[in-house]
């Protein structure tokens, strides 16, 4: 066959495969692919896949970078299945927080300045936080992981009801050398961004959003989750107050 021939069967072949998905109602990002990860799964159903494993995960460690009224916000936190947590929370120049939580109590060691001779009552001591201490309660919020899964459990369906979730790129998210897949939504407080685990169980390995600021609907801040040790243990002692 002449190669002019040849080219335009590629071509009439291409516009016919995708007459066909456009009538079945498939979506470009919904066709199937061969060669991409979850080739025939939709956005929405590959979310589904790394929610389940990530709260499936009997344990997991988060770092947390976003902002607050106070400045700058970072968290690392390590939490079970179980409760058992551990947080610390640094507020940029307001101070940093430690925060335990072992058998379903709570201690923190703090040197966030709340009142004019808070900090010199407490500085380098385990105490029981004061009922309302915002502080205590952003960090014991960051235990549970729901906390930034919850915004994306919206999206499960298809697309056509509603899900927002579109397959993107295979990447390979910092800090770990296993690709993953970037699924991007949205929601009422703005666009997110998630990468996927390829290899292994599904987890969610990095998710951009927004969240409130302190967790009672008081305006949003940017945010950036990253997931590791996924199914690893850690041991906690309960600090002596």
């Amino acid at each position: 066959m002449p190669l002019l021939a040849r080219a335009s069967a590629a071509t009439l072949s291409a516009a016919t495969a995708l007459a066909l998905a456009t009538a079945c109602g498939m979506l470009p990002e919904d066709a199937p692919d061969a060669t991409a990860p979850y080739a025939r799964l939709t956005g929405p159903e590959v979310v589904n896949k790394a929610l389940a494993a990530t709260r499936a995960a009997k344990s997991v460690r988060m770092a947390v970078e976003t902002t607050s009224p106070e400045g700058p916000v970072e968290a690392f936190v390590a939490t079970d299945i179980r409760g058992t947590c551990t947080v610390t929370l640094s507020l940029g120049a307001t101070g940093t927080m430690e925060l335990v939580r072992t058998g379903g109590t709570v201690r923190t060691r703090s040197d966030i300045r709340t009142t004019a001779t808070d900090t010199a009552d407490r500085a380098g001591r385990w105490t029981k936080p004061a009922p309302g201490d915002r502080h205590a309660e952003l960090a014991e919020r960051y235990c549970d992981r729901e906390t930034f899964l919850g915004p994306l459990a919206p999206q499960s369906g298809t697309a056509r009801k509603g899900g927002t979730a579109r397959k993107g790129r295979t990447t390979t998210t910092s800090g770990s050398d296993a690709p993953a897949l970037t699924v991007t939504g949205g929601t009422a407080e703005g666009k997110w961004a998630a990468d996927i685990a390829t290899t292994g169980k599904p987890f969610l390995l990095k998710l951009k959003l927004r969240l409130p600021h302190d967790g009672t609907g008081g305006g949003t801040a940017p945010a950036t989750v990253e997931f590791s040790a996924f199914d690893q243990p850690f041991t906690v002692n309960a600090p002596k107050t």
